[in-house]
Protein backbone atom coordinates (compact mmCIF):
# COMPACT_ATOMS: atom_id res chain seq x y z
CA UNK A 1 0.00 0.00 0.00
CA UNK A 2 1.23 3.76 -1.12
CA UNK A 3 2.03 6.08 1.91
CA UNK A 4 -1.04 8.11 2.91
CA UNK A 5 0.11 11.65 1.75
CA UNK A 6 -2.67 15.02 2.23
CA UNK A 7 -5.56 15.88 3.72
CA UNK A 8 -8.63 12.92 4.68
CA UNK A 9 -11.20 11.98 6.81
CA UNK A 10 -11.12 9.65 9.32
CA UNK A 11 -12.94 9.09 12.59
CA UNK A 12 -11.14 9.16 16.23
CA UNK A 13 -10.43 5.50 17.77
CA UNK A 14 -8.59 6.47 20.92
CA UNK A 15 -7.72 10.12 22.88
CA UNK A 16 -6.50 10.69 25.70
CA UNK A 17 -6.55 14.19 26.82
CA UNK A 18 -3.72 14.07 29.34
CA UNK A 19 -1.06 13.23 26.54
CA UNK A 20 -3.41 14.73 23.59
CA UNK A 21 -2.66 12.11 21.91
CA UNK A 22 -4.11 8.89 20.34
CA UNK A 23 -5.24 7.35 17.10
CA UNK A 24 -7.56 7.60 14.34
CA UNK A 25 -9.18 5.04 11.76
CA UNK A 26 -9.26 5.57 8.03
CA UNK A 27 -12.00 4.50 6.00
CA UNK A 28 -10.08 2.05 4.01
CA UNK A 29 -9.41 0.35 7.93
CA UNK A 30 -5.97 1.76 8.48
CA UNK A 31 -4.91 3.14 11.70
CA UNK A 32 -2.73 6.44 12.08
CA UNK A 33 -1.64 7.80 15.06
CA UNK A 34 -1.14 12.05 15.77
CA UNK A 35 0.71 13.32 18.74
CA UNK A 36 0.55 16.47 20.84
CA UNK A 37 2.24 18.52 17.58
CA UNK A 38 -0.80 18.22 15.62
CA UNK A 39 -3.47 18.13 17.87
CA UNK A 40 -2.18 21.63 19.02
CA UNK A 41 -2.64 22.73 15.42
CA UNK A 42 -6.40 22.27 15.98
CA UNK A 43 -8.46 24.51 17.99
CA UNK A 44 -10.47 21.85 19.81
CA UNK A 45 -9.91 21.07 23.58
CA UNK A 46 -10.70 17.48 23.44
CA UNK A 47 -11.97 14.49 20.93
CA UNK A 48 -14.47 11.95 21.55
CA UNK A 49 -14.41 8.43 20.50
CA UNK A 50 -16.25 8.24 17.17
CA UNK A 51 -15.90 11.67 15.82
CA UNK A 52 -15.17 12.43 12.71
CA UNK A 53 -11.84 14.38 11.99
CA UNK A 54 -9.44 16.25 8.69
CA UNK A 55 -6.06 15.67 8.96
CA UNK A 56 -3.39 16.36 7.28
CA UNK A 57 -0.89 14.05 6.55
CA UNK A 58 3.03 14.30 5.35
CA UNK A 59 5.11 11.23 4.94
CA UNK A 60 3.12 9.51 6.47
CA UNK A 61 2.68 11.30 9.60
CA UNK A 62 -0.31 13.08 11.20
CA UNK A 63 0.96 16.57 11.47
CA UNK A 64 -2.35 18.30 12.11
CA UNK A 65 -5.85 17.06 13.11
CA UNK A 66 -9.24 19.14 13.36
CA UNK A 67 -13.03 18.69 13.42
CA UNK A 68 -14.13 18.19 9.83
CA UNK A 69 -16.17 21.31 9.76
CA UNK A 70 -13.35 23.57 10.40
CA UNK A 71 -9.92 24.03 8.34
CA UNK A 72 -6.87 22.45 9.16
CA UNK A 73 -5.18 25.85 8.81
Amino acid sequence: MSRLEGDVQATVATFSASTRSGTVLLDDGRSLSFDAQAFSKSSLRMLRLGQRVVLRVVDGRVVAINHIALPLD
